[in-house]
């Protein structure tokens, strides 16, 4: 991750820079005031010791308030100020020792610095003209008032020391936390650096190729999820293996459209060829093929045309998820009247019909289409059985679902079939030659009956070995009538075999 002005990196440098600078200086103001604080407390009580000193030397001669003899004697501070004041509390007399020299006396002007000092041991500063600032207090005895005052330049002194130290410390301190800061967030930012480089990589791939694998991922060590940037490395990974899957899944979804268009066009040109031919020899009047042969061939495939077309069609509804008719359906009826007709068309296999019913075998659906379900379930058998095959169609209701079976024990689905065999256009045979109209379907009958199924809320399954093959329509029941008998275990005429 670089370094530049909008980084984050930069930014939180910046910002933690600021917070330690701001700390760094409330330390520093803090400890000012708190010295500060006790350099003038200790000034103070110097300042009312000396006034306690001139008061008590002053009232020896309390009827002149002139008299400025206390100064001078001996244990006073270099640069005591010391007053006097008269009874209204204006300055009589004021001056300021020096060492080694007599004390000089203020002037007026000097003088003014002190007016409006209250004699009442409350300490004042007091910038005093051409002598500097002073911490001055005034005591009162008897009527006798004076100032006292001493010069604040050693606790300025001491104050600007402070300053400059804490300025030279706290900035070599900064300077030391910036430092550790950046290596430290430099060095927890890596990962999420390593995470954007692989985003980065990411957005440059050709993710519109056909290739399926290779889109660049975070290595595993940044996708520790204990750890902000570790998440966001799991989630890329995750948003990548998505992208992959549903590229791979668009190129399925792509190569199957392409192979349903092209089994389509195939499935619909032969028999579309195959009544131009029959219908040009009919034209021409002569031609080794009768008449009427050739008329039956013409409806033969025109009718597996009409059929192909009306699947496809039918897929194309569902596809789009038109909601089916509503209406209540008696799958026993429904698969009876199945069974019959698969009977009456197919004498060559054995046909039955068996019922476990616990409950009414009623769902909610188009009986249209779920009848074309169960035939297309029953022309499945007839078209990949031998002769002799015993076909069992079974219906199963219980408070919870309604099942309908179709098993026979013929040679069984290809194990490599299984997996595709609701797909559209998947056949035993995968070549496209047909021997003749009807020979192996068009490979859209289970489609159409996993779609159906669908559309009903249900589901479809199949289990096949050799000498048993089940295919399975699960769907959701109706609600029933309250107090309404189940059916009967069997229907006359269709459980035993014809």
């Amino acid at each position: 991750m670089s370094g530049t002005p909008g980084s984050l990196r930069t930014r939180l440098l910046l910002r933690i820079g600021a917070a330690l600078a701001a700390v760094c200086a409330a330390m520093a103001l803090a400890a000012v005031l708190a010295q500060r604080a006790l350099l003038l407390d200790h000034l103070d009580g110097r300042v009312m010791d000396a006034a306690e000193h001139g008061l008590a030397v002053a009232s020896l001669r309390p009827g002149d308030d002139r008299d400025l003899t206390f100064p001078a004697g001996n244990g006073h501070p270099d640069g005591l100020l010391a007053a006097r004041l008269d009874a209204r509390g204006a300055v009589t007399a004021a001056a300021v020792t020096r060492p080694d020299r007599e004390p000089l006396t203020l002037t007026a002007g000097q003088r003014a610095a002190l007016r409006g000092l209250a004699p009442d041991g409350t300490p004042h500063t007091r910038t005093v003209p051409g002598l500097g600032t002073y911490r001055v207090t005034g005591l009162d005895a008897s009527g006798v008032q004076i100032l006292a005052g001493l010069p604040m330049d050693d606790v300025r002194d001491v104050l600007n020391r402070l300053v400059v130290v804490e300025a030279v410390v706290g900035a070599a301190g900064l300077a030391v936390a910036g430092c550790v800061c950046a290596v430290v967030v430099r060095r927890q930012l890596r990962p999420l650096g390593r995470v954007a480089a692989t985003a980065a990589d990411l957005a440059r791939a050709p993710l519109g190729h056909d290739r399926l694998t290779g889109l660049p991922r975070v290595a595993e060590a940044d996708t520790d999820p204990g750890s902000e940037a570790g998440r966001v490395g799991a989630a890329l990974n995750r948003m990548i293996d998505q992208v992959e899957t549903d590229r791979a899944a668009r190129r399925l979804s792509e190569e199957r459209m392409r192979r349903f268009l092209a089994d389509a066009g195939h499935e619909l040109r032969t028999p579309l060829a195959s009544i131009v031919g029959y219908a040009e020899l009919m034209n021409r009047g002569t031609g080794p093929v009768e008449p009427m042969l050739a008329w039956r061939r013409v409806s033969a495939e025109s009718a597996r045309m009409t059929g192909l077309v009306e699947d496809l069609l039918l897929l194309a509804r569902l596809d789009e998820g038109r909601p089916p008719r509503s209406a209540e359906v008696d799958l026993v009826a429904l698969v009876a009247e199945a069974v019959r007709e698969a009977r009456a068309a197919d004498p060559e296999r054995t046909w039955r019909l068996a019922l476990h019913l616990d409950a009414p075998a009623l769902v909610i659906g188009d009986e249209t289409g779920l009848g074309k379900a169960v035939a297309n379930l029953l022309a499945n058998a007839r078209a990949h059985t031998p002769p002799g095959t015993t076909v069992v169609a079974a219906v199963e209701a219980t408070a919870e679902r309604r099942v309908i079976r179709v098993r026979d024990d013929g040679p069984g689905i290809p194990t490599h079939l299984l997996a595709s065999v609701f797909d559209r256009f998947t056949r035993a045979d995968a070549s496209r030659s047909r021997r003749g109209p009807g020979d192996a379907g068009s490979g859209l009958g289970l489609a159409v009956v996993e779609a159906i199924a669908s559309a009903h809320g249900g589901r479809t399954a199949v289990r096949s070995a050799p000498g048993h093959t089940e295919f399975t329509v699960e769907l959701p029941p109706a609600t029933a009538t309250e107090g309404e008998p189940p059916l009967p275990a069997e229907v006359p005429g269709l459980s035993e075999q014809r």
